[in-house]
């Protein structure tokens, strides 16, 4: 368990095994995730003043690839996922490099108590759609951010189900309208949308593109 690492956080229940703790370890290997995190980091770079007095919270962390492109900028990261795997991985990642300003922690904020520290800064990367009650997330990271403060969700734009195919039991992409209207809804200020990257899928000649959205709000 990595709760040690998680600054005043204790999370009593034990991790249960998930879909993403079986993709840990081959996860950075990808080149395309990899681009897609440095291209989100840009995006809320360019959009967020960030500051080495912030404290960050990235939600469905990962690995930390995201992370890890913001944290040379950020005072403060805890790192929050429901993975055990991912966070094994994440953690060894953080050790190796040395990293003091990064905290992993387990955590699942529909079912979770939420954590007592509140953050100037929150992201989160291909998050939102693995989770179907989006609008109880965005009432959960509105409490944990500090007033002033920003969110910055990145994600699918809506699609057709064919990004993750038969049996995907979460959300076929955001409409931009709906989304923003639930984060005004959950009392997000200002929501503002941009396109930070596109995957492409598929062989042959017409292969699909598949546009990331970063929406920026604010409290």
């Amino acid at each position: 368990m990595l709760l040690a690492r998680a600054a005043n956080c204790q999370i009593a229940n034990a991790p249960s095994p998930n879909h993403f703790d079986h993709r840990a370890a081959t996860w950075d290997a990808d080149p395309v995730k990899r681009a897609r995190a440095l291209a989100v980091a840009t995006g809320i770079r360019n959009q967020v003043p960030i500051s080495p007095q912030m404290r960050a919270l990235e939600y469905g962390c990962g690995t930390g690839l995201l992370s890890f492109a913001l944290q040379a900028q950020l005072a403060h990261l805890a790192l929050a996922d429901s993975s055990q795997g991912m966070l094994s991985v994440l953690d060894e990642k953080i050790a190796v490099q040395r990293i003091g300003s990064m905290h992993p922690m387990r955590l699942d904020l529909l079912t979770d108590p939420l954590p007592p520290q509140r953050y100037d800064l929150i992201y989160t990367l291909m998050t939102f759609h693995h989770v179907r009650d989006t609008d109880a997330l965005l009432r959960s990271l509105y409490r944990l951010l500090a007033s002033p403060g920003y969110l910055c969700v990145a994600d699918l734009d809506s699609e057709d189900g064919a990004f993750h195919g038969q049996g995907f039991d979460g959300h076929e992409g955001f409409d931009r309208g709906v989304l923003a209207t639930k984060a005004e809804a959950a009392g997000f200020r200002e929501p503002a949308f941009t396109t930070v990257f596109t995957m492409t899928r598929g062989d042959g000649s017409t292969p699909t593109e598949y546009p990331i959205f970063l929406m920026v709000a604010r409290k």
